[in-house]
């Protein structure tokens, strides 16, 4: 029904042409057989061949209506499938751009490109060919069962007897596709992520020597996936013949009694020729039921998937007339906020408050929960207890558009197009190019850029492949200073960076006159000591807080981590001196 009343009904008036062109070819087509009672009835038994050349005319003409709105029939439908296949393409790509974090953590970019691409192939496939296919069989079963009926009452009740089976074999076949095209079009969607895996992480693979497993991995999936296509040959086969067997036994009775009525005298010649076409093109309507009933059920299933995509909302979203301010300062204040995943706390009763312009490092072990801390506040995931406030409003209430706008974050895992350089940094935001000369200046990553071959014009690899771990990072750090957010996030962006690199790139961030709010992730001593706030995290909790100094006398946990690396840090600070 979705696709229906959201796409196909929408665009009604798109097939008012189409309709109109099938019906006029369908009735051209059904003139034939009549055509061939006349000419034997008439013409040649019935001597009347004056009429010949006339006959012949009307017969040519009909045949070039025909061929002209047969290509207007299949033209504009394929249109109109492609019309509609375009804007559920483009409605699934929104509700995936709409959706939080948490619902890309739970559904993998196999399955979710099955559902853009596969799927809507189904859909295509049923409204330019299936709907098609259905409609001309309704109105080619209606004309030629209309024009039996004039030629013989008799004879067309027992053709259509004979067929009716049929349907009830219909209604037996589309339960069983639907069952297996469900499964079939999720086995899709895991090899779709088996493969869009592999081959994204095809240097690890060959690192560890694993082709064999991943093999074998595919093999058993495939076979699955071959298992449900053989189910589904069974249920052909099973059900076909005797679709086959019915629709074969009309035109036998036809003929047998036609015959019969043809020796006594109560049916012409001509009238059986026309009734044998006729039947066959009930036949034909008939056959095309299994096959209809096999891309409807194929169709069901892909938008049961597509539509439990379309009616999904997001759990994070923008209040209605939310604050939408031309100016953000970047105050931030964090109140007893705590935060569950999966329904696990990971963040327990986090108080702060952090004044504009400040910078805040923090530190801890693994998992503590410093990458979550900061997603709460551009609201990639919403807070479980508590409240977070920028300027004074708490996030909620923000237009979240603007919210994010005033944001700029280097993630942990650092990602990058395959575009050019410029194209990567500037990301859509069409700044000036002596803005882009900065802010690679400032990232330190304006030496390595000169010594590419086309400059910011080189075309970099998917996900920043040819480049270094330290490359890829400065040009993550780029693309975040270059849009001059009052909110800037650096998760863990430096980790691949030398000392002496990173602290070049700290001390730009620290100088720059319009400083924004920073917050910046590290394990290294280096990376956090100038920060104005230093926090301690374990276990989802702030144990320390406080600036460089405060920390190191109260021989704490940040005073542990300083002492394994006060060697490194000693020889930066001299060198920097």
């Amino acid at each position: 029904m979705t696709l229906f009343k959201n796409y196909i009904a929408k665009q009604w008036k798109l097939l008012l042409l189409p309709m109109f062109a099938m019906i006029v070819s369908i009735c051209a087509d059904s003139s034939y057989p009549y055509f061939q009672k006349i000419f034997i009835d008439n013409i040649i038994l019935g001597h009347m061949e004056n009429y010949l050349i006339i006959f012949l005319i009307i017969v040519v003409s009909v045949a070039l209506i025909h061929g002209l709105f047969s290509y207007l029939n299949e033209y504009l439908f394929d249109k109109f499938a492609l019309i509609v296949c375009k804007k559920l393409r483009q409605d699934l790509y929104s509700k995936f751009q709409s959706f939080e974090f948490s619902f890309f953590d739970n559904n993998n970019t196999g399955e979710l490109l099955s559902r853009i691409i596969e799927d809507v192939d189904v859909v295509w496939d049923t409204l330019s060919f299936g709907m098609r296919l259905l409609l001309e069989a309704i109105i080619l079963f209606s004309v030629s069962a209309f024009i039996m009926f004039n030629i013989n009452k008799t004879l067309t009740i027992i053709c259509l007897l004979v067929l009716l089976p049929v349907a009830y074999i219909g209604t037996i076949m589309d339960k069983k596709f639907w069952t297996v095209y469900s499964q079939i079009s999720d086995q899709t969607a895991e090899i779709n992520s088996i493969v869009q895996q592999d081959v994204s992480g095809i240097r690890l693979v060959k690192a560890f020597a694993r082709e064999k497993y991943e093999i074998s991995k595919f093999l058993k999936v495939n076979k699955k996936f071959f298992d449900l296509n053989v189910e589904q040959a069974k249920i052909v086969g099973t059900y076909g013949p005797i679709i086959e067997l019915l629709t074969n036994a009309a035109p036998i009775l036809m003929i047998v009694y036609g015959g019969y009525l043809c020796i006594q005298g109560n049916l012409s010649f001509g009238s059986l020729v026309a009734f044998t076409s006729y039947i066959f093109n009930l036949s034909w309507c008939v056959k095309n039921l299994g096959f209809f009933i096999n891309l409807l059920s194929q169709n069901k299933a892909s938008m049961s998937k597509i539509t439990d995509i379309l009616d999904r909302n997001s759990e994070i979203t923008s209040k209605e007339n939310g604050y939408n301010p031309t100016e953000i300062k970047g105050d931030i204040i964090f109140k007893n906020v705590s935060f569950s995943y999966n329904n696990v706390e990971v963040l327990h009763d986090i108080n702060l408050n952090i004044p504009h312009g400040s910078t805040v490092a923090i530190m801890g072990t693994t998992g503590c929960g410093k990458s979550t801390l900061l997603s709460l506040i551009g609201r990639y995931y919403d807070v479980t207890k508590g409240e977070i406030l920028v300027d004074n409003v708490n996030v909620k209430n923000w237009n979240l558009e603007t919210l994010r706008a005033n944001m700029s974050v280097v993630f942990q895992d650092t990602f990058l197009f395959s575009d050019t350089i410029k194209n990567n940094i500037d990301f859509g935001s069409d700044k000036s190019e002596s803005a882009l000369i900065k802010a690679v200046k400032d990232s330190a990553a304006y030496s390595f850029i000169k010594e590419t071959p086309e400059g910011f014009d080189t075309i970099i690899g998917e996900r920043g492949l040819g480049l270094s771990g330290g490359q890829k990072q400065r040009l993550a750090i780029s693309r975040a200073i270059l849009r001059k957010s009052p909110i800037l996030i650096l998760d863990d962006s430096t980790s691949a960076l030398d000392m002496e690199t990173e602290f070049k790139v700290l001390q730009n961030l620290k100088n720059d006159k319009k400083k924004a709010t920073t917050f910046i992730i590290a394990h290294r001593i280096s990376g956090v000591k100038d920060a104005d706030i230093i926090l301690f995290m374990k276990d989802g909790r702030i144990v320390e807080k406080g600036d460089h100094s405060s920390l190191v006398k109260a021989k704490g946990y940040y005073h542990s981590v300083y002492s394994h690396q006060f060697q490194d840090f000693e020889a930066l600070t001299l060198e920097a001196n």
